[in-house]
């Protein structure tokens, strides 16, 4: 029997028993009506040479429920690029027979788009997964179709029609009126994976509870499994108001903005599956512009900076406290999880763990001077609100100039 715990501030949601698929697709399929579901998929031009976004493709050609699929590319201004990944999704249609759409985030239409955000004090961050996943968004709403968005990476290996459903059901069944689900999942193979969530962040938050006391984002934080998992689910009423780090910190930016901004009863994690496999970064102990290492110092600013904006203060000696605080949890944590892998059967090893906090404390002081240095650090985009506001024919021109491409290449 699966766990059905339930803990911390919000809902969760489990995989209890045997799967059954069919029924959940038929239910999203009805509930289409009401609440269609557009599903946003960041996407890089390397991935068409991994090994898990055959696997997505395979499973969305059967999936009949989406109203809209929206494969938004960075990687590349080529323009054989744009076609080749247009055929990689030939075949993959919408519930009324829609091709999928692919948002080119390189292309000469949507780069003069992000100029004029820029001149207008907007700045959409850089080339990467967070301005991707905003511009996603933003063609969503131009078109005014879809009530529910789905987002998930497109590196999983493991990736199926349960996963999807599952993903979506949350949000996209009314009878339970949520407005923003998390998905968390187990990660592990012939060892535990999820580092930097088993060895950085669950640590790092419950470091930082010990020395604060009581901060209700630290409990809302500390209540999900998977913290940093990329798929979540969510109301276009969310995607329009919430922010979003450029970087590696979107997942706790966007968590801390839903914090902000919706009821912790309209708040959920589901279980996707009992496993899930993507692919690794490199740890990059000695490189702090690479792999986990840059990861971590994103993730640590984004939240440094989110608990500054409810009152937290932060300073050198405070820093001094919570690093030695969060290196004696992450140690602690290490010693559990060599127990829970040794009755597992599963491999361990115990100076990589160390090697990982270690470098993952110096990534914690770097985020800690930066913003001594500079409470504001590198701004987030801004919400969709604020850019119709400022510009507002600017969803309209975004609309054309995704359709304008998808044209250019019919």
């Amino acid at each position: 029997m699966a766990d059905f715990h339930q803990g911390g501030v919000i809902p969760t949601l489990h995989r209890l028993g045997p799967p059954d698929v069919e029924r959940l697709e038929r239910q999203l399929l009805d509930y289409g009506h009401s609440r269609p579901i557009a599903l946003v998929l960041p996407c890089l031009l390397t991935e068409l040479q991994g090994d898990g976004l055959k696997g997505i493709v395979d499973v969305l050609r059967g999936v009949s429920y989406l109203q809209q699929i929206v494969v938004s590319i960075s990687g590349s201004r080529e323009r054989y690029a744009y076609e080749e990944m247009r055929q990689f999704w030939d075949g993959v249609v919408t519930r009324d027979g829609r091709p999928a759409t692919l948002l080119w985030n390189s292309g000469s239409r949507l780069d003069a788009l992000y100029h004029r955000l820029a001149e207008e004090g907007l700045d959409p961050g850089g080339d990467g997964k967070g301005r991707s996943t905003w511009m996603a968004y933003g063609y969503v709403l131009a078109t005014g179709i879809s009530r529910v968005i789905a987002v998930h990476d497109c590196d999983i290996r493991t990736y199926s029609g349960e996963l999807l459903a599952r993903l979506c059901y949350p949000t996209g069944n009314p009878n339970l009126q949520y407005e923003f689900a998390k998905g968390y999942y187990a990660r592990a193979t012939d060892r535990l994976h999820g580092r930097v969530t088993r060895l950085f962040v669950t640590p790092l938050l419950r470091a930082m509870k010990a020395v604060l006391g009581s901060v209700p984002l630290l409990d809302f934080l500390d209540s999900f499994r998977y913290p940093l998992a990329g798929e979540c689910s969510m109301t276009t009423d969310q995607a329009r108001m919430n922010r979003i780090p450029s970087d590696w910190g979107l997942e706790v930016g966007m968590l801390s903005e839903v914090y902000r901004n919706c009821s912790l009863k309209r708040i959920c994690q589901v279980e996707l599956a009992a496993n899930y496999d993507h692919k690794h970064q490199d740890l990059s102990e000695a490189d702090a512009s690479k792999g986990l290492h840059r990861m971590v110092t994103d993730i640590a600013s984004s939240l440094i900076r989110n608990l500054a904006s409810y009152g937290v203060e932060f300073d050198a000696g405070f820093l001094n406290t919570l690093t030695a605080a969060y290196v004696r949890t992450a140690q602690d944590a290490i010693a559990s999880y060599s127990d829970d892998a040794l009755l597992n059967g599963l491999a361990f090893d115990r100076h990589e763990e160390e090697v990982a906090v270690e470098t993952f404390t110096r990534a914690l002081r770097r985020a800690g001077l930066g913003f001594v240095s500079d409470p504001l650090g590198n701004p987030q985009i801004p919400n969709w609100n604020r850019v119709t506001s400022a510009l507002p024919d600017f969803l309209d021109e975004l609309h054309e100039a995704v359709d304008g491409d998808a044209a250019g290449f019919s």
